[in-house]
């Protein structure tokens, strides 16, 4: 076993992070193109600003996402994927298309 079970492992950290609810959804949205912040929440659709803004925090201190600041008033801040979150989100793709092939078998479960 991986030293991911023992409790202070940074490792469980970074995967909180990646387990996060909406985390696949930010990231696959950022590898399509960097976006603005408005722009990923208009992509992920149901995020509210508090998910979306933790969620990009915690993607930046793992260093998966640069934010890049701009010039002008306000500063045009954008998102973008780092190479280690093009890493990661290659290794949550096949978990992400299980997810769509699954989705619906999983829900009707829940409502038996």
């Amino acid at each position: 076993m991986g030293d991911e079970f023992h409790k202070d492992c940074p490792a469980r950290e970074v995967l909180g992070h990646l387990a996060g609810r909406w985390t696949i959804l930010v990231l696959t949205a950022l590898l399509a193109q960097p976006r603005r912040y408005h722009e990923l929440r208009a992509v992920v659709e149901g995020i509210s600003d508090k998910s979306l803004a933790a969620t990009l925090r915690a993607l930046q201190q793992d260093g998966l996402v640069h934010r890049e600041v701009g010039a002008g008033q306000p500063p045009p801040v954008t998102y973008s994927v780092t190479p280690l979150g093009r890493g990661a989100a290659a290794a949550l793709d096949p978990l992400l298309r299980w997810i769509r092939a699954n989705a619906k078998e999983i829900t009707a479960h829940r409502r038996i």
